[in-house]
Formats: structure tokens, C-alpha cells, sequence
């Protein structure tokens, strides 16, 4: 038999050199290890963190990572032959939309906490007065309304035995009446929604209607009331009255028979009247620490005995003082905001459908006025026997936004601007203070639009007997 050099071996020795080779190539393993080849040994060199990328997990975005490794070739081709195509431009906006730069895979850098500024924390309200004016001759009475500012963007305050207007456009004021020894002083003041006709209370019981473009007194109602008439509202044509007496009227200022209506549940004075944003409602406060709720549809034609019940909806008993502050919101129709004098101090939400208290806060301190805001949800109201301030609450939660001081008395009247935006308030202290406290109005200015003919009180007579 030819020999070819190649020796032959046993099994056992073929057994034995396979052995041997494994062991040598665990040994060499074993050198490659520490000279840190293998990715799991540990390098005698010490590795500088700032050498390499680590990714951030908290900050990946896993769902969007898969999507884009896991999306095919042929399904990006034809993603971007959609954006590209100029009759796809629904496709790429879309894409923008639902995508905007959520691209990347890896994520090496956290994301930056999401803003939790609100509106009010970002809307910067200044904590002192715009402006201020002089008012001599101002009477400390928690019980009057002395304070409004028509749709024409002019205020009007009564001052003792004079009223005087002070417009908003221009800064102008001027005299409009001066009263007779034996009327009384004006007790109230309060605009027509035309903003044109000005309606006073007098302490004598008298009630006149004045014209503002002419300054000439247009009519006196008389017979209405026993006493003084420290409350007035306007409802379209509709002037509502309510006296020391305790009772509040409805006037129709177009008729010579101005008494339409009468409600009878009050057993003080009628120191708050408010007509609600669609004139069908009638609020009402009291000295008696009474609110009660009116319908005009229920309202009767003739004076009731004051021992008869009234035609009211709801009659809230709930406040431990004199109610003089009422408000209607305008964002929420059934809502009424009310407030409690000097032994209450408490804001009350009411809601005026099914006759519930909805929240109740003390306020530390008397509450004179109450006034809604026609841009946020937030309710402002003036103090007194405290700090004698104004305070901005956030609705529904009533957390305190700002407290605005500066007036030394308690702050009897507010009255806020046509724009919604700037805030007046009158006090003991004889001065009137303007405030910017629910935003800077809008820089394309608009004049307001003017009512339609059947809601101007005046609109249907030449004169008015």
C-alpha cells in the first residue's frame, strides 16, 4: 500500500487532540479578553463619559421610534412623493400636524417641562390705580348706588345735591344737575342701555330721567315710592325702582302711566336691583338680608298688602346682613352672584333655576359691589372695614388672584368701562379710582353698535309726557 506522508491516528487520539484544541481556543479567548477585545470585558484604560452619546430613555418617544425603524422603504417613498406633489398639499399639512419634528430615534437630552402658566398668572395687573380724582361732597352710605358708567363711555356720580358726568373718551367733566332743597340729594344713578338717558333717585322719593347730549331734565316720576329710592335698574324700556319703602316697581318710561308692575317680599329697604342679561329676571337685595328672585311674566299689576307673600321664584334667606352687591353672570344665565355686609361678608353663588346655593366664601370683610368680568371667568369685589380694597377671584375655584388697595375708606360703588377692560370705584375717602384690572381693551377700536329701534326707551315719542 502506497504511503502518501499523512498518518493515521486512533479514535481515542482524534478524541484527544479535539480536546486539546478547545482548550487552546478557550485560552486564546481568554487573552482576547483582557486585552479588551470582547464587548463585555472591562478595559484596564479608563473610558471618559464625555467620549460617547447615551441616550436619554425618559426622554424617547418608544411609539414613534418603532414607527420609523418598522416603516418601509417603499412606504417613505411614498410619503414623500405625497408631500411633494403640488395637488397634496392637504397630505403635507397634515403630515406637519400630526408629526412636527418627532423624526429622530434617539433622544439624548430631556425635554423641557410644559408650561403651567394660566391667564390670569400671565395677564400682568397693576396693583395701584391708573387714575385718580377728587370727589368733595361724597356720602359714606353703604346704601346708595352712586356710581355708573354708560354704554358712551361716560360716568356719572352723584355727589350730594349735584351729578356729574366725566367722560371716558376725553377725560372731560361737567355739572348735569344740581338738586332742590326739597327733593333730596340724588340716592342712586343708573344709564338707559342707549347710554344717552340717565335715570336718578332722589332722597325726596322722586324719580327723574335726564338727557345727557342736552342736559335737560326729560321727566319726574312721582308717587312711586314713600322714601328715598337708593336702587335702580334697567331692563330695555323697563326702569325697576326699589325704595326705602321695600318695594320695587316697574316703570315703562314710554307711557304716561308709568307703573306697570309692582313686587311686594321685602321688610327693609331695597338697597340692590339687578335685571339679568336677558331681561327676564329680577334681582333683588335688601336691609332685611333677603335676595329674592322676580319674573316679569309673574309680576303683578297692582301693589300687594306687605304681610302677602310676592310673586318671587326664590327667596334666599342665607346671608346674615344687609344684601346690597348683586351680579349676573354673563357666561352662565342662571348664575347670581351675591354679597353680605358688614356680619356676613360672604360671596354667595346662586343658581337661580332650581333655587341652590352653589358656593359660599368669606371674605374677611364687608362687600359692597360685585362685578363679573366680560372676558375671563372671574368675579371682582369691593370691600370695606378691612383693607378697604378691591379683590380679582378666579371662578369656579374662588382662589384669590390679587388684592387691589389704595383707597382709605371702605369701597361703596364699582362700575366697569363699556370695553369691559378698566374699573371704577368710589369711597368714603372722596375719591374716585380707575383701574386696569380685566385686560387692555382691543387695538382695532369699534363703536358700539346701536340698539334696534323697539329696545330704545324713547324710540316711539317725539317728547315724553
Amino acid at each position: 500500500m502506497a504511503s502518501w506522508g499523512l498518518k493515521s491516528c486512533s479514535e481515542d487520539e482524534s478524541s484527544s487532540i479535539s480536546r486539546s484544541s478547545i482548550q487552546k481556543a478557550r485560552q486564546a479567548r481568554l487573552i482576547s479578553r483582557q486585552h479588551g477585545v470582547s464587548k463585555h470585558s472591562v478595559s484596564p484604560r479608563r473610558i471618559d463619559p464625555g467620549d460617547r452619546f447615551i441616550p436619554n430613555r425618559s426622554a424617547m418617544d418608544f411609539d414613534m421610534a418603532f414607527y420609523l425603524l418598522t416603516q418601509t422603504r417603499k412606504e417613505k417613498e411614498k410619503a414623500t412623493a405625497l408631500a411633494s406633489h403640488p395637488g397634496q398639499t392637504y397630505g403635507k399639512l397634515l403630515a406637519e400636524r400630526l408629526l412636527p419634528n418627532r423624526n429622530r430615534i434617539l433622544a439624548f437630552q430631556a425635554r423641557p417641562p410644559a408650561s403651567s402658566s394660566t391667564a390670569e398668572e400671565t395677564r400682568e395687573i397693576s396693583r395701584s390705580a391708573d387714575r385718580m380724582l377728587l370727589i368733595p361732597e361724597m356720602a359714606d352710605d353703604y346704601y346708595l348706588n352712586v356710581l355708573d358708567w354708560g354704554s358712551r363711555n361716560i360716568l356719572s356720580i352723584a355727589l350730594g345735591s349735584t351729578v356729574h358726568l366725566w367722560n371716558g373718551t376725553d377725560g372731560s367733566t361737567w355739572e348735569l344737575m344740581r338738586a332742590e332743597d326739597d327733593l333730596g340729594a340724588a340716592a342712586s344713578v343708573s344709564w338707559a342701555p342707549d347710554g344717552r338717558y340717565l335715570a336718578l333717585g332722589l332722597n325726596g322719593s322722586d324719580v327723574q330721567l335726564w338727557d345727557a347730549d342736552s342736559q335737560r331734565l326729560l321727566r319726574t316720576l312721582r308717587g312711586v315710592h314713600r322714601s328715598r329710592v337708593g336702587s335702580l335698574s334697567w331692563s330695555n324700556h323697563i326702569l325697576t325702582t326699589g325704595g326705602k319703602d321695600g318695594k320695587v316697581v316697574n316703570n315703562d318710561v314710554r307711557i304716561r302711566s308709568h307703573v306697570v308692575h309692582s313686587y311686594r317680599g321685602h321688610r327693609g329697604e331695597v338697597c340692590g336691583l339687578r335685571w339679568s342679561g336677558s331681561g327676564r329676571r329680577l334681582a333683588s337685595g335688601g336691609d332685611d338680608n333677603l335676595v329674592h328672585i322676580w319674573d316679569l311674566r309673574r309680576a303683578s299689576t297692582a301693589t300687594a298688602p306687605r304681610t302677602s307673600q310676592g310673586p318671587w321664584i326664590h327667596r334666599f334667606d342665607k346671608h346674615a346682613s344687609a344684601v346690597k352687591a348683586l351680579a349676573w353672570c354673563p357666561f352662565q344665565s342662571n348664575l347670581l352672584a351675591s354679597g353680605g355686609g358688614g356680619n356676613d361678608r360672604c360671596i354667595k353663588l346662586w343658581n337661580t333655576e332650581n333655587g341652590t346655593c352653589l358656593d359660599s366664601v368669606d371674605t374677611g370683610s364687608q362687600v359692597c359691589s360685585l362685578l363679573w368680568s366680560k372676558k375671563e371667568k372671574e368675579l371682582l369685589s369691593s370691600h370695606g372695614f378691612g383693607q378697604n380694597q378691591l379683590t380679582l377671584w378666579k371662578y369656579p375655584s374662588f382662589r384669590k388672584i390679587i388684592d387691589l388697595t389704595g383707597h382709605s375708606s371702605r369701597v361703596l360703588c364699582t362700575a366697569v368701562s363699556p370695553d369691559g377692560c378698566t374699573v371704577a370705584s368710589v369711597s368714603g375717602d372722596e375719591t374716585l379710582r380707575f383701574w386696569n384690572v380685566f385686560g387692555s381693551p382691543e387695538t382695532t377700536k369699534r363703536s358700539p353698535p346701536k340698539p334696534p329701534p323697539d329696545l330704545e326707551p324713547f324710540s316711539s315719542f317725539s317728547r315724553i309726557r
